[in-house]
């Protein structure tokens, strides 16, 4: 035999026993084996909803199908934005210490801290197409209705503590008005006078039998959302150890007693970067401060 007649033949008995190879594995094979192979791939499912749901202690009617698909939309939308939720997750530790003794302080419920997550995302420097700002997301005139210095060189709606404190009176006078906390937040998207508006035009005094712009109508769903996910993560299958979440950063409150010329320089005397001082600074828009006497100004310095 020649050699390429045997090379042949080699090959020809090594292509039969792989198909017979082949066959005996297939035919071992559980039925379940396909299954088995396909759970651990990944699975999209429904979000279980919970029996019952309240926020700030006003019980949500569930038992209405319009109610209950609402909620169900924005727990998908939150459940399966995994990136977004998880930063929320890791983030509330930092931001929840500052703003949760001021709602307690000023009699607002503790929900009301996922506001703030619906509106800011927990950014300080965050801005809205419509120049809302900072963490609570507030307009320039209810800023300074409510008191807050707005100007080239400062504005406080990006100053945590105290954009929370006028955050807090704004909810309280809305309480004052509508007598609903679920009507309180719908008002903190919509305005006091739109929410009023529309329930007078409509005879209504439900937040949820209110027909309103589409943002405000999911607007009490994504905060309710929010919190669900929040206060049980697991639950909603995510998995933050402590360790990962983001640490509360001790800081000193140093005060200004002076006009600054350049915070790069004052950054520095107080051993800082400038970038670090100002995102622990944010309300300080300018790289300079004119500093009248009438009023006192304090920062926060990382003990880093």
């Amino acid at each position: 035999m020649s050699k390429k007649k045997g090379w042949r033949v080699a090959m020809t008995v090594m292509t039969l026993f792989n198909i017979v190879a082949l066959v005996m594995v297939l035919s071992s094979a559980s039925p379940d084996d396909s299954k088995k192979k396909e759970a651990g791939e990944a699975r999209y499912e429904s979000v279980r909803l919970p029996d019952k749901v309240s926020f700030a202690g006003e019980a949500m009617p569930l038992d209405r199908f319009y109610v209950k698909e609402a909620l169900d939309r924005e727990l998908l939308s939150n459940a399966y934005f995994h990136s977004q939720t998880i930063r929320y997750i890791k983030m509330a530790p930092r931001y929840f210490k500052i703003i949760e003794p001021i709602l307690k302080e000023k009699g607002i419920p503790d929900d009301f801290k996922y506001l703030a997550v619906a509106e800011s995302g927990l950014d300080p420097r965050a801005v809205s197409p419509a120049r809302a700002v900072g963490f609570w997301q507030l307009l320039e005139g209810t800023g300074k209705d409510y008191g807050l210095e707005i100007n080239s060189e400062v504005d406080e709606r990006y100053h945590v503590e105290k954009a929370t404190y006028v955050a807090c009176d704004y909810l309280k006078d809305a309480y004052e008005k509508f007598g609903s906390w679920t009507l309180v937040a719908a008002a903190y998207n919509r305005g006091m006078t739109g929410v009023k508006k529309q329930m007078d035009r409509q005879e209504q005094e439900d937040y949820y039998d209110l027909l309103i712009t589409t943002e405000t109508a999911r607007y009490v769903y994504r905060i309710v959302a929010l919190k669900l996910i929040m206060e049980n993560p697991e639950k909603y299958h995510f998995y933050i150890s402590e360790a990962d979440k983001y640490p509360v950063i001790p800081t000193k409150k140093v005060e200004i007693t002076g006009s600054v010329a350049n915070f790069a320089d004052y950054a520095k005397e107080q051993g800082l970067s400038y970038k670090l001082f100002k995102d622990f600074n944010p309300w300080l828009r300018e790289n300079t401060l004119t500093y009248s006497g009438k009023k006192r100004y304090w920062v926060e310095i990382p003990k880093l």
